[in-house]
């Protein structure tokens, strides 16, 4: 098979697996959502005078705040490009797992993985397209023009637009390179129950990266925290984290650390 062929193989079996419809479903409508909860709330505090009762007054800080929801449907995504090779067939195929069927049409296992990790990529951008606009249209729409931008001075005219197409491209490329870490650690474990656990916890409910942000100052080369500030600014939890360009650097190393060490892991081992 040729790396194009590899590539459009992966495409389709993913495609049609359940799992990826509701993976994309979750991030899209989960983003859109919060962002109308998000959005409501700031309308409501602007109407009633009292903006301090908000933590920001601008739209695209409303959508922006659900960005870490997103991240579950991209951990999803990750994870079920890779974990449903290892899902065992009914008895009445044999009960063998995908891997076998995959490994012998496409014996080299590493254009394998490179196919998948682009795959994921793949469904993120697709994700992230339909999120992202959708979001931030339905964010101004509900706050309108009452809400200020965030940060000490308000931002006007093509600055304030440019800097909302800069964060929503980091929101996208956050999402991306959640989905490729999970992607890494489910080639590893070859199953998609540990790090759908570990990372939809730490993205969604409670933030181990964050807990242990206020016992190391370390904790802020944490691969999410990292990169956080690829959409978020000021209104994050986490006051001391690294500049937008320095951040994303590093969650990328180790994103593409873990994508090096699942690779030779494939390669090395007995499927």
């Amino acid at each position: 098979m040729t790396a194009f062929d590899t590539v459009a193989a992966e495409w389709r079996k993913a495609v049609t697996l359940p799992a990826t419809a509701v993976a994309m479903a979750v991030a899209v409508i989960g983003s859109v959502a919060i962002t109308l909860v998000n959005s409501v709330t700031v309308r409501g505090a602007l109407a009633s005078g009292r903006p301090e009762l908000v933590a920001y007054t601008s739209a695209p800080e409303a959508f922006f705040a659900a960005v870490p929801l997103g991240t579950v449907g991209a951990v999803v995504i990750g994870v079920v490009v890779v974990g449903s090779e290892y899902t065992a067939n009914s008895s009445d195929s044999g009960g063998g797992r995908q891997i076998t069927t995959t490994l012998t049409a496409a014996p080299r296992r590493l254009p394998v993985l490179a196919a998948k990790a682009l795959v994921a990529v793949g469904l993120v951008a697709v994700t992230a397209g339909v999120a992202v606009p959708a979001s931030l249209a339905l964010a101004h729409a509900v706050v309108g023009g009452a809400g200020a931008n965030a940060g000490a001075a308000t931002v006007a005219g093509a600055t304030a637009t440019a800097d909302t197409v800069v964060r929503a491209v980091g929101a996208a490329v956050y999402w991306a390179l959640t989905a490729l870490t999970a992607l890494a650690v489910t080639v590893v474990t070859r199953n998609g129950i540990v790090p759908m656990t570990v990372l939809i916890v730490n993205n969604s409910l409670v933030s181990l990266s964050l807990l242990l942000s206020y016992v190391t100052p370390l904790a802020r080369y944490l691969p999410d925290l990292a990169g956080i500030r690829l959409f978020a600014r000021e209104h994050v939890a986490f006051g001391d984290a690294l500049a937008p360009l320095a951040g994303g650097l590093v969650m990328a190393g180790w994103t593409f650390g873990l994508l090096a060490v699942a690779a030779g892991v494939l390669h090395r081992r007995d499927v």
